[in-house]
């Protein structure tokens, strides 16, 4: 699936149409209605780790006729009882039939401050409280962003037959048209990742990382952990441990802080350098992934790997230069001759 860099490049790529009114919708989606984003603005673009975000409201300041302020398909009234709880807990609301994730407390703060009676009103759409409403994507395999172009077949499928891949969502302005393939949406209140857990942002917790690198884990396993190298994919991985000459099996513990510290830079430095290409449409090479030699000419292994119970992914690497780090071994005073 896509990782950060190819995320930054579809938000370079959407740029351009934030601020316009979304005229027609088309797609094959059934997760969503895309009719309820006609008429709407376009108000902003997120990237955080691997999901792309897209912000939505009301037409109102672009000065339309007040009958385009509010489509039929949006005139729908949202009941929001009185909220009773402690707000410790996870809640969710409705949206079109979706059901839309969020706290109990920013539910609450939705309600224009009313807190003995019911609101009635599309409280996703409240401008004066909220940012709007927030369209989250998460692509697939070969999934993508188009730019007023559709993406074409390149080979043809397992049928035989030369069909164009038909896009999950488009979204047509005045002028250009998005495109987004392969990809899962659904609605929520806004970004929820931390972007100092985002390997291509400049809040980007260093310390945090370490702390995460250090346990005993294989270090493939923690690198895919999107909770401290948010963005960082499965190429990535395969690329910076092989630059850091890191055997994807060795545990985190027993490695020196030399070796860690060599290993985040090179997650940094690569993912900036690959980002850099793709703004500026040249190719990333390869050192290690799907290679069957590595640069200095050895045999590369490949197998899957990942958490018992979990998602195993492909890995490749060098036996000869990325030696597995030994255990380290503990001798009680006992065990001494």
């Amino acid at each position: 699936m896509p990782e950060g860099p190819s995320l930054r490049k579809f938000h370079q790529l959407i740029a351009p149409f934030v601020g316009q009114l979304v005229v027609t919708v088309g797609g094959n989606s059934k997760k969503i209605n895309p009719n309820m984003l006609e008429m709407l603005r376009l108000q902003d673009s997120q990237v955080h780790g691997k999901n792309l975000y897209l912000n939505f409201g009301l037409a109102e300041d672009l000065g339309l006729p007040e009958s385009f302020l509010l489509p039929k398909h949006l005139q729908k009234e949202v009941r929001l009882p009185k909220e009773k709880s402690d707000h410790k807990h996870e809640s969710t609301s409705r949206l079109d039939g979706q059901e839309v994730p969020g706290s109990s407390l920013a539910i609450k703060a939705l309600e224009l401050g009313e807190e003995e009676r019911e609101t009635v009103m599309p409280w996703w759409l409240n401008t004066s409280q909220n940012s709007g409403l927030w369209l989250c994507f998460h692509f697939g395999l070969f999934g993508s962003v188009r730019a007023s172009e559709f993406s074409r077949a390149t080979k043809a499928n397992k049928r035989g037959d030369w069909k164009d891949p038909i896009p999950r969502l488009v979204l047509h302005f005045a002028k250009g048209f998005l495109a987004f393939y392969n990809c899962r949406m659904y609605w929520c209140l806004g970004p929820m990742v931390k972007p100092t857990s985002d390997i291509l942002s400049e809040e980007f917790d260093r310390r945090q990382a370490l702390e995460a690198l250090k346990q005993a884990s294989p270090v493939s396993y923690t690198l895919l952990d999107q909770r401290y190298f948010a963005g960082l994919g499965n190429i990535i991985k395969n690329e910076v441990l092989y630059l850091a000459r890191i055997h994807p099996l060795s545990l985190g513990s027993c490695l020196t802080p030399l070796n860690l510290e060599s290993l985040l830079d090179h997650v940094v430095s690569f993912s900036i350098g690959w980002l850099q290409k793709k703004l500026e449409g040249k190719p990333q090479h390869y050192l290690i992934y799907q290679k069957e030699q590595c640069p200095a000419g050895h045999q590369v292994m490949k197998d899957s790997f990942g958490p018992p119970g979990s998602f195993q992914r492909l890995t490749w690497w060098c036996p000869h230069c990325q030696p597995k780090a030994e255990e380290k071994v503990e001798v009680t005073q006992e065990q001494l001759p």
